[in-house]
This record gives C-alpha cells, sequence and structure tokens, in this order.
C-alpha cells in the first residue's frame, strides 16, 4: 500500500486544490493532507480561514482520507505518523524535490518527492485571487 502526503495551507478552498489533491491521491492507495499551522506561515500572509475550520474542509473532501494540522515547531514531526512513501508538492510550492528528498532522508524516511505540475487556470483557482475579487466587488 502506497501512502501519499501532501500539504498546504488550503485557505479558501478552489478548484486548484482540488487538481492538486486529486493528483496526488493518483500517486498511491492513500492520501494524507497536513493543513499548515498558522503559525508555521511565513512566506505569505495568514489565511483568512482559521486552522481548524482549514482541516475540516480539507478532511471532508472524498479524495483525502486523513488530514491532520501539521506542527507548530517542526515540519517533519506529524511525518512519525503518517509515515509517508510519497509526498506531493504543488507547482507552486516554494520546495526544491531534491533537497527535500535529501532533508526527508536525513529525518529517517524513505520517501521520493514529486512534484505536480498541473495547475487549474480558472479566474478564481487561487486564494489570493478570490481574496482581491472580494475586495473589488465589495470596496
Amino acid at each position: 500500500m502506497t501512502r501519499v502526503l501532501a500539504t498546504g495551507t488550503f485557505d479558501l478552498l478552489h478548484p486548484g486544490h482540488v487538481l492538486y489533491l486529486t493528483e496526488a491521491r493518483s500517486l498511491g492507495d492513500e492520501l494524507y493532507v497536513i493543513v499548515a499551522r498558522d503559525s508555521m506561515i511565513k512566506h505569505k500572509p495568514k489565511p483568512i480561514i482559521p486552522e481548524e475550520q482549514r482541516l475540516i474542509m480539507v478532511n471532508a473532501l472524498k479524495i483525502v482520507d486523513k488530514a491532520i494540522l501539521g506542527s507548530e515547531t517542526d515540519m517533519f514531526e506529524p511525518l512519525k505518523e503518517i509515515k509517508p512513501d510519497i509526498v506531493a508538492i504543488g507547482y507552486d510550492q516554494t520546495y526544491d524535490t531534491g533537497e527535500l528528498e535529501a532533508n526527508l532522508k536525513e529525518h529517517g524516511f524513505d520517501a521520493k518527492v514529486v512534484r505536480i505540475d498541473k495547475s487549474k487556470t480558472c479566474e478564481l483557482c487561487s486564494s489570493g485571487r478570490i481574496i482581491k475579487k472580494v475586495l473589488e466587488r465589495y470596496s
């Protein structure tokens, strides 16, 4: 049984998230998802939706076998429970696949890292674009 791990913020769920998770799920038999903790998000503005709510939304998706909140201190900590065979990263996630694979090995995980290159190009397939559209409409 191949266990796939996907990670992300998943603020304002949209078709791009669904595509990413669907593609990740196609890589194995089980899909686990780590939803980023608010405190660990440093590369973009803090999410609009609270982490517990984002977790509920991701867990509600049929393609997800289990979603959990990430660690507030060590991104590798939840992997001890998940034990992924594959870590799927999205087309826009900033990880270097080779470096991430090496970091996983250093932490005792023998997981392959796969970048999901597919992306949705619809107008509202981005949390940032959804927020921008709402601001335009209601400003």
